[in-house]
């Protein structure tokens, strides 16, 4: 299974240069795909935000867009839980002082909690996770 990171769907979403490369480079390999709660809490949380910096309607509109966008997206993936598997690792690795995102913490225990490969940009946080396989698709 390969779990892709905030920057991956973010990258999809965008239909960047980088994303439609690695829309080939996912729709050509065998691997089920997966994101996490935590990435969609992170986009939900920023369009949400964006929202509601305006106080003008008619300038909500383009926001809602993409907001509807995003949970269609997200509509169509394999969501991984947070949950008790997760929730352990993650306790495990504050104890042992891991110095990365809480975020990205949580997103690396639930990647290790399904045995899969993360797909990240953020390669340099999550190299600091023991025994978290990533690799970037993106650059």
């Amino acid at each position: 299974m390969k779990v892709l990171d905030t920057n991956h769907i973010a990258e999809l979403e965008e239909n960047s240069a980088a994303g439609r490369h690695l829309r080939i480079r996912l729709s050509a390999q065998d691997d089920e795909l997966a994101t996490t709660i935590v990435t969609v809490e992170e986009h939900l949380r920023g369009w949400l935000a964006l929202i509601n910096r305006f106080t003008d309607p008619d300038l909500q509109i383009p926001a809602y867009a993409r907001l509807q966008r995003q949970v269609d997206l997200f509509g169509r993936w394999v969501v991984l839980p947070f949950d008790q598997k997760a929730s352990g690792l993650f306790r495990q690795f504050q104890k042992q002082r891991i110095r990365i995102g809480t975020m990205d913490l949580k997103i690396a225990c639930i990647t290790l909690a399904h045995d899969a490969v993360l797909l990240t940009r953020n390669t340099v946080d999550f190299a600091q996770v023991p025994g978290l396989r990533f690799e970037n698709w993106l650059d």
